[in-house]
């Protein structure tokens, strides 16, 4: 054998021990409704959170997300200066 039972190599031939955690990706969603008490997001914005964190419910057969604010892990800016890209 060449190497422990797990361990793997990236593209460029980097060992990557069976230890190591594998990056979590992140989903981008818009919200569509918010609670009486949130305070950094509204309705029709872009928000960042992990798929971990997220609870999902069917309301009228449509299947939604729910999320803590404190999950986000970003709010996209809606107001795009000319020239400038979309900011977090």
């Amino acid at each position: 054998m060449d190497g422990s039972e797990g361990e793997r190599r990236s593209r460029a031939g980097i060992l990557i021990p069976a230890t190591a955690q594998i990056a979590k990706r992140l989903t981008w969603a818009t919200v569509i409704a918010v609670g009486p008490h949130v305070r950094a997001v509204s309705a029709g914005q872009r928000v960042l959170f992990s798929s971990e964190d997220q609870y999902e419910v069917e309301v009228d057969g449509e299947e939604l997300v729910l999320l803590r604010e404190r999950d986000l892990h970003a709010v996209a800016k809606t107001a795009v200066e000319p020239g400038a890209g979309l900011y977090l």
